[in-house]
């Protein structure tokens, strides 16, 4: 499922005052976040009727209680809190590869646990930076041996003015 690309302004005092009394905080709350600040849902999508939700310190406490900034609506109606969330309980286990994942997300939140979530924005920029990459990987060929030489998809040779039939 997509993450939700909900995306608002952090309240700077707020999320400093949280972060320094909160158990388990950062040495240095403005260290962490910045006036201008501003945060991405990292729950799935989700309808108007759940809250988003961003995840801004992992505490260092015996209970796993992270601090969540949650908001809904926006503008002038947005509604907002800051709270210190235990962690979801879920993991999921891959036996074939004996890898465990621990859900990243709040005990108890909407939707789907962390894994099953994909960040579109971060796809697209991978895909964008991988046709860079093929552009770059492809002109540099021609600039560097003197032909002009391009690749298919699969890396085999297309043309070559070398006129070799290597490939």
């Amino acid at each position: 499922m997509l993450q939700c690309t909900a995306v608002t302004q952090l309240p700077y005092g707020e999320a400093l005052l949280a972060l320094a009394t909160m158990e388990g905080g950062p040495e240095r709350p403005r260290d962490v976040v910045e006036p201008d600040d501003f945060v991405l849902c990292e729950l799935a999508d989700h309808d108007e009727s759940a809250e988003h939700a961003a995840h801004l310190w992992t505490a260092d406490v015996p209970d796993d209680r992270d601090l969540w900034f949650l908001w809904s609506g926006t503008g002038a109606h947005r509604v907002h809190r800051l709270d210190p969330l235990r962690l979801c309980p879920a993991v999921l286990r891959e036996l074939a590869t004996c890898t465990v994942t621990t859900c990243a997300f709040f005990d108890r939140h909407p939707g789907p646990h962390s894994w099953a979530v994909t960040d579109p924005l971060g796809e697209l920029i991978a895909e964008h930076v991988h046709r860079e990459v093929r552009r770059l990987t492809s002109d540099g060929l021609e600039g560097s041996n003197g032909s002009n030489r391009s690749e298919d998809s699969d890396g085999s040779c297309a043309s070559c003015d070398d006129g070799s039939d290597e490939g």
